[in-house]
């Protein structure tokens, strides 16, 4: 962390937008990863059948594989939002100048002090903060159980 934060700090990036540069560069790092993994799984013949039917390359991959990598496009976004939303170390060290710009998991840390814990505040501050990955899971877990199943089942 050492040299990343000394490398943001003379580009002259210590603010949120030098955060969404760190976060985006990270992220991608992994999404390409799991997309190359998962693509290749994607059977050609179907691309094929798709051109011989008349579809353009934007076409094949909007109506053809796009559908088939629904899985991995949720499963990308679940690991991603819940990286990003929980982090603690990359935003403490980028956006510790102000109050001002601090994400959830800056603010929660303040309610420990040196003697004491405000149980009741953090508590209820980390009930708060599962609710939107909570809700996100909720509305994608249909395509990760999808894509789970797909070839169990032959219809």
């Amino acid at each position: 962390m050492v040299p990343l934060v000394k490398h943001v700090t003379n580009l002259g990036m210590l603010s949120k937008y030098g955060l969404i540069v760190l976060y985006v560069s990270f992220s991608l790092m992994q999404s390409v990863f799991l997309f190359v993994g998962y693509i290749k799984t994607v059977p050609v013949d179907v691309e094929e059948a798709a051109f011989i039917d008349g579809c353009n390359v934007w076409q094949v991959f909007l109506l053809v594989v796009y559908p088939l990598i629904k899985p991995m496009t949720a499963t990308v976004v679940i690991v991603n939002s819940l990286w990003i939303w929980n982090d603690f170390l990359l935003p403490l060290l980028v956006l510790n100048k102000t109050k001002d710009h601090w994400t959830l998991p800056l603010f929660q840390y303040n309610f420990k002090s040196q003697y004491t814990f405000d149980y009741n505040l953090a508590f209820a501050s980390f009930l708060l903060a599962m609710l939107p990955i909570v809700i996100l899971y909720a509305f994608l877990q249909k395509y990760i159980v999808e894509g789970l199943t797909s070839g169990a089942v032959k219809g």
